[in-house]
C-alpha cells in the first residue's frame, strides 16, 4: 500500500516524499502574485507615461496591455517553472518546488497547464479557487496541480545530527550475516532509547534493564551472538541503524535520478 505521502515509481518503488503545507503554498503563491502585480503596474504606468507624451497611440497602448497580461500571467510562470524545473521566487523563498505526481521534475506540459489553469483559479478568483480545491487535496493540491498530475514538494528540511553508535568490537563478521529486521518497531524505539541513555542509568538498573531487553529481542535476532545483554543491543542498534542509513541513501538517489 502506498500513503498519501509517498510516491510510486516506474520501477513499483515507494518513495517517502514531503509536501509542502497548505500555509506555505499560500505564501509562496502570494509573492509570486504580488511579484506579478507590482511589474504589471509599473509597466502600465510607463505606457501611460508614454501615452501622455504622446509616443504611444491609445490603441496600440491597450494592445500592449493585453499582451504584457498575458506574459507575466502565463508566458513567464511557464517558462520560470519550466527552465528552474518547477521553482520560482515565491517557492525558493517557502523552500518548495513543483515536481511531478511520481516526484520527477516537471516539463513545459507541466507548467502551461498550471500557469493556464491559474489564471482561472488564482487571477479571476483572486485565489479563492486555488484556496479551495488546496484544502480538501491531501497534498495541498490547487486545481492547476490536479490538472497537470503535479504538487508542490518540500525542499527545505530540517538536518538531523546522526547519533554515533558504532558497533561493538569483534563483531563485524556477525553484522554481515545477521537478521534483525524482524524487531517490532516498539521493541526497537526502547531498545534505541536504552542504548542513548545508558551512560545516565544507574549501574544496577542499567543491568537489570538489559537485561529484560535483551530476553525481549532475543526471539527476533538471528542468529545471536555470545555476547552480554548490553552489548547485544548495542550490537542490534548499530545494525538497524547502519542498514536504514544505506536505506536512505539509496532512497535519496532514487529521487535525485527522477528529479533530473
Amino acid at each position: 500500500m502506498v500513503a498519501h505521502d509517498e510516491v510510486l515509481t516506474g520501477e513499483a518503488v515507494a518513495l517517502d516524499v514531503q509536501p509542502i503545507g497548505l500555509v506555505l503554498r499560500v505564501a509562496g503563491a502570494a509573492i509570486d502574485v504580488a511579484v506579478t502585480v507590482v511589474v504589471y503596474v509599473l509597466l502600465v504606468l510607463a505606457m501611460a507615461g508614454l501615452l501622455m507624451a504622446g509616443v504611444l497611440p491609445e490603441n496600440v497602448v491597450q494592445i500592449l496591455s493585453i499582451v504584457l497580461l498575458v506574459l507575466l500571467a502565463v508566458v513567464v510562470p511557464t517558462a520560470v517553472e519550466t527552465v528552474t524545473r518547477g521553482r520560482s521566487l515565491g517557492k525558493l523563498a517557502v523552500g518548495g518546488r513543483i515536481v511531478r505526481a511520481d516526484g520527477g521534475a516537471i516539463s513545459f506540459r507541466h507548467a502551461f497547464i498550471r500557469a493556464m489553469v491559474g489564471v482561472l483559479e488564482v487571477y479571476m478568483t483572486l485565489g479563492g479557487l486555488a484556496l479551495l480545491v488546496a484544502i480538501f487535496t491531501p497534498r495541498s493540491q490547487r486545481l492547476g496541480d490536479l490538472v497537470a498530475g503535479t504538487y508542490a514538494e518540500r525542499t527545505r528540511t530540517p538536518k538531523l545530527v546522526p547519533r554515533e553508535m558504532p558497533l561493538p568490537p569483534g563483531l563485524e563478521g556477525w553484522a554481515r550475516i545477521a537478521d534483525v529486521g524482524r524487531l517490532p518497531d516498539r521493541l526497537a524505539r526502547r531498545v534505541a532509547q536504552f542504548t542513548a541513555g545508558a551512560a545516565a542509568m544507574h549501574p544496577a538498573a542499567r543491568e537489570r534493564l538489559a537485561r529484560e531487553l535483551a530476553d525481549q529481542v532475543a526471539p527476533h535476532v538471528a542468529p545471536l551472538p555470545p555476547v552480554d545483554p548490553e552489548t547485544l543491543l548495542r550490537a542490534v542498534v548499530a545494525v538497524r541503524r547502519e542498514r536504514e542509513l544505506h536505506a536512505l541513501r539509496a532512497r535519496a538517489d532514487r529521487v535525485a535520478h527522477l528529479s533530473r
